[in-house]
């Protein structure tokens, strides 16, 4: 098991990471600080993926607020923690959870980018604090094989290039996120 941590650029926030890969997939939990729109909170998630790097699990918690859960069968099909369907997310394989970095990881893994290679996708945008889930468009891009990666928000027209670790984990998310040592 791995543990990392960020801290936000655009403010005081925080995340410890654990990421543990086993044979049989990958598995997060996380807990975070942060503000967005003026609102602070406190978020506590899991993802879980298979193998091949397809989200099949993730559950979301503000601390005092929502809490989310969604199960993906890795071909797009997705449902709530109660069991319905979500077609609004229909044929989204990854999640982006806008308050964290790890989330990039997910198609950064999954897509096995050439160098030069460009692959436009659609995923389910869950926004904090207020949990909601929408689909957004999104490419990735490979710009260095294995070590830097262009995110390109195409719902939102931003644009960044993202320096990875050997598991494809940000170490840098310019404007946004930076990689913190830890302490021993």
């Amino acid at each position: 098991m791995r543990e990392l941590r960020w801290a936000s650029e655009e403010g005081d926030g925080f995340e410890h990471l654990a990421f543990e890969a086993h044979e049989d997939g990958f598995t997060v939990e996380s807990v975070l600080v942060g503000q967005r729109y003026g609102k602070p909170y406190g978020l506590h998630y899991t993802v879980h993926c298979d193998a091949q790097w397809h989200t099949r699990h993730a559950w979301l918690k503000i601390v005092g607020g929502p809490e989310l859960e969604l199960h993906g069968d890795g071909a797009g099909h997705w449902h709530d923690g109660q069991g319905l369907a979500l077609s609004a997310i229909e044929g989204c394989i990854d999640i982006d959870i806008a308050a964290t970095p790890y989330t990039n990881t997910l198609p950064i893994r999954r897509l096995r980018l050439a160098e030069g290679e460009r692959q436009p996708i659609s995923v389910a945008y869950i926004s904090t604090p207020d949990l909601q889930v929408t689909r957004a468009e999104q490419a990735y891009s490979c710009l260095e094989l294995h070590r830097v990666y262009r995110y390109e928000g195409i719902f939102r027209n931003f644009t960044a290039d993202l320096s990875v670790d050997e598991d494809g984990l940000v170490i840098d998310y310019p404007t946004l996120f930076r990689r913190l040592p830890l302490v021993r």
